[in-house]
């Protein structure tokens, strides 16, 4: 960092002399790869400068980290994830901050019910973490209205881990119960009011017991959602029965969605299937009788022709077939 910002200074000094007729002979050109490595030095530069400027506006603005005891941090009012990581990814995660140490502060706001206390915007699954270990957490405290949290909260789960749609969807019914206005409610999980309308709609049609007994379902978007709900108007409490199997706990996420549908979904008629015989026990034809569709087929190795009369007689026995019906 020294060398680039005494290279720089260097270049940007002023000339003073003008060189020589020899020095402007004898001077080595500048290739071109030396001015894209001093176009780089100078964008490395700037970068430097605009890190150590917004971490200046931070320090003025209060956003300094501290260390907290873990025992003091309470969660966020509204839960915007469903638990359902597993327990060795959490270990693992939990590994990396035994080893490496918390490398992101989590953001907290003075508690305004209990003097000494602090409530969480986010940073919960690295709060959990150090209390296990028993080490102190370091945090950024700022004074935070209910709205500015939820807007953190839902900001920086969007930015380092996409919350699944219905994740998503229940936070912002939460929200919404809540009384936030749907203002803040885009602002939180920045979505347009069209998009958060059909969120909030699917998150209200399927029943929450159910939606937690399914869990993130991180590989599920909308339609499939909505495919749950439309059933759910048909077949009422069906889907306890659903989510009681045995083994249905174990079951990855997604997996345990797919088997709701499912269970809920109509069930196809097997088919039938019948040979038409003649009086001499020759087969003529087999019909396969479906949940919309009857499939004849003749054979013509036994009843050659026949086929082709059949489908010459088909408009009068169809006819015979009305006049009967409308008899």
């Amino acid at each position: 960092m020294n060398k680039r910002r005494d290279a720089l200074k260097a270049m940007m000094a002023p000339i003073t002399t003008q060189p020589s007729p020899e020095d402007r002979q004898t001077r080595t050109p500048v290739k071109s790869g030396s001015l894209k490595a001093m176009g780089l030095s100078l964008q490395s530069l700037s970068q430097d400068a605009d890190e150590a400027r917004a971490l200046r506006e931070q320090l003025a603005g209060g956003d300094h980290v501290v260390e907290l005891d873990p025992a003091l941090i309470d969660p966020s009012f509204i839960r915007d994830r469903l638990d359902d990581a597993k327990a060795a990814e959490f270990e693992a995660f939990q590994a990396s901050i035994a080893e490496h140490g918390q490398q992101v502060p989590i953001l907290v706001r003075p508690s305004s019910q209990t003097e000494g206390r602090y409530q969480v915007a986010y940073g919960h699954r690295r709060l959990e973490a150090l209390q296990r270990l028993g080490r102190p957490v370091k945090a950024i405290v700022k004074h935070l209205t209910d709205e500015q949290l939820v807007v953190a909260q839902g900001r920086e789960n969007l930015e380092r881990r996409d919350l699944s749609f219905i994740e998503r969807a229940l936070f912002a019914a939460r929200l919404e119960d809540h009384g936030f206005a749907r203002s803040a409610l885009t602002a939180a999980l920045a979505v347009h009011k069209g998009n958060l309308s059909t969120m909030i709609t699917v998150a209200r049609s399927v029943p929450e017991e159910l939606i937690v007994a399914i869990g993130p379902a991180p590989k599920v978007g909308r339609p499939r959602w909505e495919q749950l709900a439309e059933l759910l108007t048909k077949t009422g409490d069906r889907w306890r029965q659903a989510i009681a199997v045995t083994g249905f706990d174990t079951l990855e996420s997604d997996t345990r969605l797919a088997r709701v549908l499912k269970a809920l979904s109509p069930r196809q008629a097997k088919a039938t299937r019948q040979v038409v015989k003649a009086d001499t026990g020759t087969p003529l034809a087999q019909v396969v009788q479906g949940r919309d569709r009857l499939q004849f087929t003749i054979e013509e190795k036994s009843a050659p022709a026949f086929g082709a009369y059949l489908v010459e007689q088909l408009p009068e026995i169809y006819a015979a077939f009305r006049r009967r019906a409308d008899a």
